[in-house]
């Protein structure tokens, strides 16, 4: 068993004939998160990624390419590593299956469980998806199609090998149940359970014949088979421990701490691998966790349709950071979220640039011209050690259960508190009165003590802008003080000298044409520093800060307009049938939500319509919890003018039932497409 300060997070071994996608980038940046957080906490962390190299599609594009299916991943290989390095992946170590320490282990466990006859032979007739790599029963298969792909197959009947798994179904059952934190989250938990309490789990095959395929790992016990392509991927986690890392390494770190999976693969991961551990007589690993897909603008990603969202793209477009930041952000980890252009410019121009990098340069800029580029010395307010104490509790509940979205959503109450103390507190004020430098020396202080809390706390998501934060209020990143005094402890700062620097996330402006073209082209995209928001100007020391302007240039941002009056009591007053149909009513569906904060009413929604998205507040955060609406089809308003609400614009309005308190929200039975006109 490994020690109990160690820490071992693995993502699923990529394809190496897949381009890196959104979805590739997901999965590898939570576990990173995830690593750089319990590095943070003082564990011994081990973060393994890497690549899948065999099987019969690797063989085939080898073949179509005329070289080597070595060569071939070899060739392929790299396009993964380089991305990692962009993203600032920190894994300690990279496997690939074609690596001969792996081949050796799964060899190894291979005659293992032939040994102990826990791997027999039989002959197998069934139907082959060849994409998939996988049997399918007669039942499985309708018109021909795999169930999964909705590729045709081929009826196929060999001789294989079949590794014992329906034996272990009951241990399988009663392990799910005494550990419930196995498989996460509870909804996939519970579809694993269900499947294997409904249904007798069969015997695995798990070799092919060199004769339809080569390019596998050999079997030990027949050199006339390779072993199936899932015995071999899954034994990655297991054979990395015993080669890559510093030895010994296998009783340090196993059985693993979270194996991160898309919900595609969980069956084989859950079950499969599940198994095979019980088989091979080693402990399984603490959790599973199966999280969504990406959808693009409500659309499925495929190469065909052009809307595969390259990563290394959006790097290019926003930075690794912003990237980072927003895949975590934009939907609860564990669902499946939409991806837009829009949203994604809109996370960066309001939360990134707009609060926590106006934030940044607004207090450097203030203790610049009002303590000569040093931090005063005086004492903390009160208010914020409290604020700060009740965020950082809250990140390493979120973070333990794997909630990305809220722990920054914790996060960033700080960020507006902070921004929302410079408005309180008018230091360019104080610095007008002689009587009132102790209050400003207080309130320079609480700013850079604040911004340390954040450049720590926002360290496992954005390792880069956590950096550049403490570098300009004269810190530099020592990862050798845990958390959470990192985040709390303020008395280094009095005395340091700020290094003021550029804009920490610059507003980025797109043309419309461009965010409908997939930043396809760089150049239209133009990046600018955010206005300062309450720091006064060169000319005037005394100015009263004045709001960012708007300056979002996405398709459905426009100028706010005030709410409509009350309506009088009364009867309504009829209205025509033109009138009526000048109101839009289209159907929507809820791709993240989550609180306002400082508000128990409303909730802010990021709804797709099909061909754009929307933000849209709503006063039906008591009736709702905000993960509860994720996915519902919704009716909205879509043509009524953008307002704001407690500072959140609105593009739109939410139909519901009710009097003075939400009864019931206005959903869609059946299945329509986001965007469809109601009426």
């Amino acid at each position: 068993m490994r020690n109990t300060n160690s820490f071992y997070i693995t993502t699923p071994i990529y394809y190496v004939n897949d381009v890196p996608h959104i979805g590739h980038a997901y999965t590898t940046v939570a576990a990173d998160v995830l690593a750089r957080y319990w590095r943070l906490r003082g564990h011994d962390v081990f973060f393994l990624t890497g690549l899948d190299e065999h099987g019969q599609k690797v063989q085939q594009a080898a073949a179509k390419a005329g070289i080597d299916p070595q060569a071939h991943c070899d060739k392929l290989a790299p396009q993964f590593q380089e991305l990692w390095k962009r993203l600032n992946i920190s894994n300690d170590a990279f496997i690939r299956t074609t690596d001969a320490p792996h081949k050796s282990v799964v060899r190894r466990y291979l005659q293992d469980l032939f040994d102990r006859q826990l791997i027999y032979k039989a002959d197998y007739t069934g139907w082959y998806c060849t994409f998939d790599e996988r049997f399918w029963t007669e039942k499985d298969v309708v018109g021909g199609l795999c169930p999964d792909c909705k590729r045709p197959v081929e009826q196929l009947s060999e001789h294989n090998y079949f590794f014992k798994m329906g034996q272990y179904q009951d241990r399988l059952i009663d392990h799910i149940k005494q550990h419930p934190n196995f498989i996460r989250p509870e909804s996939r938990r519970n579809e694993v359970l269900g499947f294997l309490q409904t249904q007798k789990l069969g015997d695995l095959s798990i070799s092919r014949p060199k004769s339809r395929l080569s390019w596998g790992i050999e079997l030990p016990f027949d050199q006339d088979c390779v072993t199936y392509v899932w015995f071999d991927a899954l034994v990655n986690y297991a054979s990395a421990l015993e080669y890559l890392p510093k030895q010994p390494s296998f009783d340090r770190f196993w059985p693993a701490s979270v194996h991160l999976v898309g919900k595609d693969i969980l069956t084989t991961h859950a079950v499969y691998w599940s198994t095979m551990l019980m088989a091979l007589n080693l402990p399984l690993p603490e959790t599973i966790f199966a999280h969504g897909w990406w959808t693009v603008d409500g659309e499925k990603m495929s190469k065909s349709r052009g809307n595969v969202v390259d990563p290394n793209k959006m790097i290019d477009a926003f930075g690794a950071d912003a990237f980072r930041y927003f895949l975590l952000r934009e939907v609860p980890f564990g669902y499946d979220g939409d991806f837009s252009y829009t949203a994604m410019l809109g996370r960066n121009n309001s939360e990134l640039a707009d609060d926590l990098g106006n934030l940044l340069s607004r207090s450097l800029t203030m203790i610049e011209r009002f303590a000569n580029g040093i931090i005063p010395r005086s004492r903390i307010n009160p208010s914020l050690g409290e604020k700060a104490g009740e965020v950082v509790a809250r990140v390493h509940v979120h973070l333990d259960r794997l909630e990305f979205g809220k722990a920054l959503e914790a996060i960033w109450e700080l960020v507006q508190e902070a921004n929302q103390y410079i408005d309180k507190t008018a230091p360019w004020k104080l610095a007008k009165k002689p009587e009132e430098r102790a209050h400003l020396d207080e309130a320079l202080l609480h700013l850079a003590a604040a911004l340390k809390t954040l450049g720590v706390l926002l360290y496992p998501f954005m390792p880069s802008a956590s950096k550049e934060i403490l570098r300009q209020i004269g810190l530099t990143w020592e990862p050798s003080v845990f958390f959470p005094a990192a985040a709390l402890n303020w008395d280094d700062l009095p005395g340091r000298t700020i290094a003021k620097g550029s804009s920490l996330f610059p507003r980025i402006e797109i043309s419309s044409d461009a965010i409908t073209l997939g930043l396809k082209e760089a150049a239209s995209i133009q990046k600018t520093a955010p206005q300062e928001k309450g720091a006064p100007p060169v000319s005037d020391t005394s100015a009263v800060p004045q709001p960012v302007p708007a300056t979002a240039t996405t398709p459905a941002a426009t100028t706010a307009a005030p709410a409509a009056a009350a309506p009088t009591p009364g009867d309504p007053a009829q209205i025509t049938i033109d009138e009526f149909f000048k109101i839009q009513l289209k159907t929507a569906k809820v791709i993240s939500a989550e609180r306002v904060p400082k508000s128990e009413k409303l909730l802010k929604l990021q709804v797709s319509l099909g061909t754009e998205q929307r933000q849209i507040v709503a006063g039906i955060g008591k009736k709702y919890e905000p993960e509860a609406l994720v996915g519902k089809m919704i009716v909205i308003v879509a043509n009524l003018k953008p307002a704001k609400l407690m500072g959140i614009e609105s593009q739109g309005m939410v139909l519901a039932a009710g009097d003075s308190e939400v009864r019931g929200l206005a959903t869609i039975l059946e299945d329509v497409e986001p965007g469809t006109k109601v009426k």
